[in-house]
């Protein structure tokens, strides 16, 4: 369990502590590394078609393996690879700041609910600040399903039920990473914020994709390393469910000395069938871009993206996870730089709103945290 110590260091039972200076940096990287890796993997969103094999050819098509910065613009006359419409301001010399996402959005939005309600914040409550402060078409999947049912006057648990066939998606696992900042060194704690926060729009594995996300990134303040954090995460979910098993598979692939690419491969066998929007394949490549990311930031957000199925949303979350680990003075210069200390948001009130802003309220409510 977290606990206050003299010298005002967080400390998690076997881990490492943090001053709080050195917490403010990492929060801050938190949230950098969260935009900078939804930004990366914006472009090839689209993981049916965007598979590895397609990432990697655009890549070198356009020189950039290994990529070591935003994605390139692709070269004149280029087809056949179909990027999303929002790429000019997600690739290289055409970033501005951050652009509007989702991935982003629910970290924004989970913020403003933590200030206004504290951490006893009811699953109702969630759901208020979505019909108040997010548009509807701002949302997608089990999240618009939820939205809709809570405008038709339905209440959680039946919001995330009725007429829901996206529960275990990964939408609350994206959802997830401001439960974790905000608890650093208490992945109990922040896993049952974001259970909380998961059970509005999601069941089964959806929910324990969230809880696994907010322990791993809480853990991640003080664990002594990555496999540890991945470890400590999955202590917050039934060792039996499908995540659960699909995580240590891949603990399990990396710990033999496979290869990223041909535990990817294997990977995606054991969950072939589910979609590239479940969240259980998801924390696969999630997983195994953590792990054979070996620490570095940008390789770590790199193999993430490269490994396909929901890039930018397995990009936020390893750029969260990343960022939190070596703090923002520690990420390089190419991935902060182009930010601009700026993050567009379709929450009301927060467009244009300052990263280090958002960071600083963060870590406002992790110094409160009991």
């Amino acid at each position: 369990m977290a606990r206050r110590a003299s010298g005002r260091r967080i400390r998690y039972t076997g881990g490492m502590g943090c001053t709080d200076g050195e917490l403010g940096d990492r929060i801050l990287g938190g949230w950098t590394g969260r935009i900078a890796g939804n930004m990366l993997g914006k472009p090839v969103e689209q993981g049916d078609h965007w598979t590895r094999e397609r990432i990697d050819a655009y890549l070198r098509l356009t020189g950039a393996l290994p990529l070591t910065d935003y994605l390139p613009p692709p070269p004149p006359g280029a087809g056949g690879f179909g990027l999303r419409p929002e790429w000019e301001r997600c690739v290289r010399g055409g970033i501005d700041g951050s652009c509007r996402d989702d991935d982003v959005d629910w970290s924004v939005l989970g913020l403003h609910l933590l200030e206004t309600y504290g951490s006893a914040f009811t699953t109702e409550q969630v759901g208020t600040e979505w019909l108040l402060r997010l548009p509807y078409l701002r949302t997608f999947t089990a999240e618009r399903v939820a939205y809709r049912n809570l405008a038709g006057g339905l209440r959680p648990p039946l919001t995330a039920t009725y007429d829901n066939p996206y529960q275990e998606w990964i939408g609350a696992l994206i959802r997830a990473d401001v439960y974790g900042w905000t608890c650093p060194g208490d992945p109990r704690r922040a896993a049952s914020l974001a259970r909380r926060d998961a059970v509005l729009s999601h069941t089964g594995n959806g929910v324990y994709g969230a809880m696994w996300a907010a322990a791993l990134i809480a853990a991640a303040f003080t664990a002594p390393d990555l496999r540890s954090a991945l470890e400590t995460g999955l202590e917050r979910v039934p060792a039996g469910s499908r995540l659960a098993r699909t995580v240590r598979g891949a603990i399990a692939l990396y710990e033999a000395g496979l290869g990223w690419s041909e535990a990817l491969t294997e990977l995606a066998g054991r969950t072939a069938g589910l979609g590239w929007i479940h969240v259980v394949p998801n924390a696969a490549v999630l997983t195994a871009g953590l792990l054979y990311g070996e620490g570095d930031f940008t390789r770590t957000i790199a193999l993430t993206v490269r490994g396909g199925l929901d890039t930018d949303s397995n990009g936020a979350t390893a750029g969260s996870v990343a960022g939190v680990r070596c703090g923002a003075a520690a990420i390089p210069p190419q991935w902060s730089q182009p930010l601009r200390d700026r993050v567009r948001s379709a929450v009301f009130g927060f467009d244009g709103v300052r990263i280090s802003e958002l960071a600083d309220r963060t870590l406002r409510l992790a110094e409160r945290a009991e």
